[in-house]
């Protein structure tokens, strides 16, 4: 465990970059399979794919910086009550709400834009979901990424996109059986 501890502090961009390039793309072709898709993944969509999760990464990892000082410097100002800061549960809610609340309506966005690159065509159907996805799965989730220490932060949250492709294709395939 060493070794990834060491190099998470050592290359937080770059581990950040790998961690989101296999584990979202694993999410996304998991997802694809169990929805039920006839298509196969070829090695250049894969491969395009894992840039465009690394791609996310960057972005993602800047906000949890971003976000942790926004949460901070709004206690700094007393906008936040004390306990958010005493308290670490809530200090992570905080940082949860701040960040989906904000940012996270523009990484689903450019998410979606990116992939309709990648797959040269133009899905911008079930956007709802992708955005509802911020309330009931990323705010909880990252709550409970942000009650970790630093150096495992990125590394669940990359973790936590392979369980939405999970639970996203487990959605459309429950659906699909009702239909």
């Amino acid at each position: 465990m060493n070794w990834y501890l060491n190099f998470v502090r050592g290359y937080p961009f770059v581990s950040a970059m790998i961690q989101f390039a296999v584990l979202g793309t694993l999410g996304d072709l998991v997802s694809r399979r169990l929805s039920g898709s006839k298509e196969s993944a070829s090695v250049s969509l894969i491969l395009t794919k894992m840039l465009v999760w690394a791609v996310l990464s960057i972005f993602i990892k800047v906000a949890f910086i971003g976000f942790e000082g926004f949460v901070n410097t709004l206690g700094l100002y007393r906008v936040l009550p004390v306990v958010f800061f005493e308290n670490g549960f809530l200090n992570a809610l905080a940082r949860s709400l701040a960040m989906n609340l904000q940012f996270g309506v523009f990484l689903v966005l450019l998410h979606r834009l990116l992939d309709n690159v990648v797959e040269r065509k133009r899905n911008w159907k079930k956007l709802d979901s992708a955005f509802l996805s911020l309330l009931w799965f990323w705010i909880p989730a990252h709550t409970v990424t942000f009650m970790l220490p630093k150096d495992y932060q990125i590394g669940l949250a990359a973790l936590w996109s392979f369980m939405l492709g999970l639970l996203l294709s487990t959605f459309t395939h429950s659906n699909r059986e009702v239909e």
